[in-house]
This record gives C-alpha cells, sequence and structure tokens, in this order.
C-alpha cells in the first residue's frame, strides 16, 4: 500500500537510507537492503506500494510481476493502522496467491492516538498469518519484526 511507512521500515531493518515523504507513489524504484538479523543476513526490497494485484500503473505492474513472478521468501505486507479495514483487500489477495506472508500493521502510534485499537491475535488468527504491530518512525515493534522474520525462516 503507498504512504504506510514501507520506507521507514526499510531503513529501520537494513540501516539504508531511502527518501521518505509523506505522499503516495514516493518509492518508484525498488531499493535493495540487507538486514543483519540475529546472525543472519536477509535481503530486504522496498518496492512501490500497491492498491489491488491488478495493477494499472507501471510501478504496481514491477511490483506484482516482483511478487508473482520472483521467489519470495516472505512478503512483508506493510499497512496503516489508522486504515485498516481499507487496506484489508490487498491482504486477502495476497493471501489468496498463497505467497508466503506477515502482515505489518504500521503507524500504530497514529492509531491509538485516534482511539483505534487492534487486537493483533484475533487478526492473526482471521487471515491466518503472522501479524506485527509497529510505529517504525518510533522504532517502535521493531524488535518483534525482526524476531518474526528471523523465526519465519525456521518454518
Amino acid at each position: 500500500m503507498p504512504n504506510v511507512g514501507k520506507s521507514v521500515l526499510f531503513n529501520r531493518l537494513t540501516g539504508a537510507y531511502v527518501t521518505v515523504s509523506n505522499y503516495p507513489g514516493t518509492t518508484v524504484d525498488i531499493s535493495c537492503g540487507k538486514a543483519y538479523i540475529m546472525g543472519e543476513n536477509f535481503e530486504i526490497i522496498d518496492t512501490p506500494g500497491l492498491y489491488t494485484l491488478m495493477p494499472i500503473t507501471e510501478e504496481e505492474r514491477v511490483t506484482r510481476h516482483l511478487l508473482l513472478k520472483e521467489a519470495s521468501f516472505l512478503v512483508v505486507h506493510v499497512v496503516d493502522g489508522k486504515n485498516l479495514r481499507r487496506m484489508l483487500p490487498l491482504a486477502l489477495q495476497l493471501r489468496e496467491a498463497e505467497l508466503p506472508l506477515m502482515l505489518v500493521v504500521n503507524m500504530m502510534d497514529e492509531a491509538r492516538a485516534l482511539g483505534i485499537a487492534i487486537n493483533k491475535l484475533k487478526l492473526e488468527e482471521i487471515l491466518g498469518v503472522p501479524v506485527v504491530l509497529t510505529a517504525a518512525a518510533q522504532n517502535k515493534g521493531m524488535g518483534e519484526l525482526r524476531g518474526r522474520i528471523h523465526a519465519y525462516r525456521r518454518i
């Protein structure tokens, strides 16, 4: 999804810097970086955001191709905690495509400030995928995210 903090998350995981802006369409290229998590190296890829697996723009086509045609260890799908209901259809499409999926509900600091509470365990049960709640801009939830990424490799 566009404008949900994917690039901030990428920066936190890799220590690299990708231009981060607060408007849709910021990531127009694919950025690759390495994350060293619990003694192992992981390749992290930051792509342009999608609203659906039915692409309209070239950026969406590139992202869809990467998701569906390249072998992925794990798709970390980042959504905005303030707009979770609007963002779940793509999560369901990714699940239906049988991609290895983890859902990261980002911007939880902003969601909580608006009085939004998300039941992580219920969401995991409904979607059948691991869920991590983060506020990447404040580095909150990043330890759990790293641990869940590392643990996923073990499954």
